[in-house]
């Protein structure tokens, strides 16, 4: 699936507009911790899929640092200003959140207090690029592995890259409904992003769903979009990582 990228990065996250190339290293990537006691998830607060997990929190700040220019890989031509931090020192902690069963398990689970915050529209336009973006990553890693052979391991616990695929597929939909709308059945993977982006703009902007679900504790756009990037991207890489070239 491929989609094209024709916007201009706009909207600064904390001053109505995300800050842009030079900038965001002066000022220090804003970044947030979901902590437990043997595990840490630092995120990006204004990059979703920008997250990475390990047993310490400095060892998740480690982590977030070096997939920094993975992650630059994948959004690039939607976001052209991002530019990868060359190391932990660009980043700015703002918040530390005390985790949950959820991110003991190894799911980032928290978002931020002020993710419930108005979203301009430039900036929801941004965030909406940035999926579309991580979900084309997940299709070029799972067609670069076609007929290959995954290596086993820890990492997916040993899914093949069927099972995999369907797996991001099912997850997508239960993240759908996690915003409150219904998600389509027996929808092609497209179809399900277009669904997703559809109830991601609608939440953002107060409107009814078209197929609206009783969700009692719905997720806020925000986090909603750092959830789906983070699960896509995850599996991605883990792809490209697992994925044993002859």
């Amino acid at each position: 699936m491929t989609r094209s990228h024709g916007f201009a990065s706009s909207a600064r996250r904390h001053n109505g507009e995300a800050p842009r190339g030079a900038d965001l290293r002066a000022r220090g990537i804003p970044i947030y911790l979901e902590v437990v006691a043997k595990r840490t998830f630092a995120s990006a607060v204004d990059w979703p899929g920008w997250s990475r997990g390990a047993r310490s929190e400095q060892e998740a700040i480690a982590a977030l640092a070096s997939y920094g220019d993975r992650y630059e890989a994948v959004v690039r031509a939607a976001v052209p200003t991002f530019n990868a931090p060359r190391d932990a020192s660009e980043f700015k902690i703002v918040k530390r959140l005390k985790g949950n069963a959820g991110t003991d398990f190894g799911v980032p689970s928290l978002g931020l207090p002020s993710d419930g915050e108005p979203i301009a529209a430039a900036e929801l336009e941004r965030l909406a690029r940035i999926l579309e973006a991580c979900w084309d990553a997940f299709d070029r890693a799972a067609r670069s592995a076609k007929g290959l052979e995954l290596c086993k391991g820890p990492r997916g616990g040993g899914r093949d890259l069927d099972k995999m695929t369907a797996h991001v597929v099912e997850a997508d939909q239960a993240y759908m409904a996690q915003l409150g709308a219904r998600p389509p059945k027996a929808a092609s993977p497209a179809t399900l992003h277009d669904a997703m982006l559809e109830a991601f703009r609608a939440r953002a902007r107060g409107l009814p769903f078209a197929e609206p679900r009783a969700t009692k504790k719905p997720w806020t756009p925000r986090y909603f979009a750092r959830r789906v990037g983070w699960h896509v991207l995850d599996h991605a890489w883990e792809i490209e990582d697992r994925a044993i070239q002859s």
